[in-house]
């Protein structure tokens, strides 16, 4: 089964309640895709917790499958950010983000490909619109 990488603002979204974005999760889950996330992006889904989410928080990332950080992605990540941090700006999160999706095989669904010029990875394109 692939791998969908969730980055931080799909998640987001989806436990906001955004209809958009739980009904593509539903849609590519029955599609037998398997969700997964990294720590970064847990890191910033709980950095942003507020009080009476955690419960909700939780729940979601049960149901997904976390891609370990490598030495590998570790090394992508770098060379990543060798080549894109000056020409777009790339921070260290989504060098990482983008060399676990690579590494993985995975695709990554975000809702900020600007933050992901990279060519040799595989995008999840949202088939709704968010307005």
């Amino acid at each position: 089964m692939p791998d969908l990488l969730l980055d931080s603002d799909v998640i987001i979204e989806a436990l906001r309640g955004n209809a958009v974005i739980l009904k593509e999760l539903s849609e590519v889950r029955h599609a037998g895709w398997v969700m997964s996330y990294t720590p970064i992006a847990k890191a910033e889904i709980y950095h942003g917790l507020r009080r009476g989410e955690e419960k909700l928080t939780e729940g979601f990332f049960t149901v997904c499958r976390s891609i370990v950080i490598t030495d590998d992605v570790g090394e992508q990540a770098g060379r990543y950010l060798a080549a894109y941090h000056c020409s777009h700006g790339i921070e260290i999160a989504d060098a990482l983000m983008a060399a676990a999706a690579r590494c993985a095989q995975a695709t990554l669904f975000t809702l900020s490909q600007k933050h992901y010029p990279m060519k040799d990875i595989q995008f999840h394109a949202l088939s709704g619109s968010l307005h």
